[in-house]
């Protein structure tokens, strides 16, 4: 534990975070949503959402007090609802405009268009990321206090925009420039309570990590002709097994220099993350995440996808066990956060089927 000592009367934990949910608590949540789900064809969804975080915030304990979510199923079905009566129609008139000037013959213009409108949903992606966390925080209280953001989002779909094409175009090489700079804009417009979030992650450490996943294509070329390429000198095609094994073996190998980055890319981040007096650490190494992926494909695929629905708590309770603070917190200074509190309640986000909780 290394948070200092906050306010008189408050005993000093082992850890400033702790998750004391259990899978067999969580299960009659997840079954029923799961049930309902299926009965209300996936309406449901949304009022599950806010059953498993309930849940989840309830069994997660900072520092001398339980976490609260205070979102609804209502607010997020209305905010959904919202989305879609404005982006569908708008994009059900600009794909038959891109149709019509096709078969007319103007194909450069109905390019020009498709571009743009192409470049339009990059940026919704970034302004309901943005949206999502400023609706996640303000949902979330603790000592009667929540969290919040800048009011809007727009400008920062724009930078996603943006930085994700400079991060793309040099071949890639500057996606953890692109991810490390969109992740500090994104919580330097947060806050929580009187503070706000200071975000100062570089690249330092992941440049080599990336172009080991920049390289992994190569070097499973490298990989499967050897092990190929033994059969044909024998004079035969390579056994199945031996091409089965084969391919296994290099979706191995990429997905475990993809997870080395992204590992190395959360320790960067949430370790330069600063909330007024408090400092933040993630500890979770290469072989953690591997642990929980593995976990979440041997659940889905044993449970011939029932178990899907666990997904969420196993995230959380990874993210919370490797998450740690340090720092000095003061509750007779905190007061209400001044931020907006996003009414439209992740109806992007969800349009998108973004997020892991």
């Amino acid at each position: 534990m290394n948070m200092a000592a906050h306010d008189a009367g408050f005993d000093t934990p082992d850890s400033a975070f702790v998750f004391t949910g259990r899978w067999r608590e969580f299960l009659p949540i997840a079954v029923t949503n799961l049930l309902l789900t299926i009965v209300t064809l996936g309406i449901y969804r949304f009022w599950a959402t806010t059953r498993t975080r309930r849940y989840l915030w309830a069994n997660t304990q900072f520092i001398d007090d339980r976490l609260e979510w205070a979102g609804t199923g209502g607010e997020m079905f209305r905010g959904f609802l919202v989305v879609l009566l404005l982006f569908v129609p708008a994009l059900l008139i600009v794909q038959s405009g891109i149709e019509a000037l096709a078969m007319r013959g103007e194909l450069a213009l109905a390019g020009l268009i498709a571009v743009i409108a192409y470049a339009g949903l990059i940026m919704l992606v970034g302004v309901a990321r943005y949206r999502a966390l400023r609706y996640r925080l303000s949902r979330t209280y603790w000592h009667g206090i929540h969290g919040g953001g800048t009011s809007g989002g727009w400008g920062y779909g724009a930078s996603y925009l943006a930085k994700s094409l400079l991060g793309a175009l040099p071949l890639g090489l500057a996606i953890p420039w692109s991810m490390t700079a969109l992740w500090n804009e994104r919580w330097n417009a947060m806050g929580f309570g009187p503070h706000r979030f200071a975000a100062e992650a570089s690249t330092t450490g992941l440049m080599g990590r990336w172009l080991l996943v920049l390289a992994s294509p190569v070097l499973v070329v490298l990989f499967l002709v050897p092990m190929l390429g033994l059969g044909a000198v024998a004079g035969a095609t390579p056994s199945p097994v031996t091409a089965v094994f084969a391919v296994l073996l290099a979706y191995a190998l990429i997905a475990l220099l993809g997870a080395g980055y992204y590992a190395a890319f959360m320790r960067e981040v949430i370790g330069n993350l600063a909330l007024g007096p408090l400092r933040f650490t993630f500890t979770a190494r290469t072989a953690d995440w591997i642990r929980l992926f593995l976990g979440h494909a041997l659940l889905v695929i044993g449970t011939l996808g029932l178990g899907a629905g666990f997904i969420a708590y196993r995230n959380w309770a990874f993210f919370i066990r490797h998450l740690e603070a340090m720092g000095h917190v003061d509750l007779d200074a905190l007061t209400q956060s001044p931020d907006a509190t996003g009414g439209d309640a992740e109806g992007l986000a969800t349009a998108f089927d973004i997020g892991a909780i």
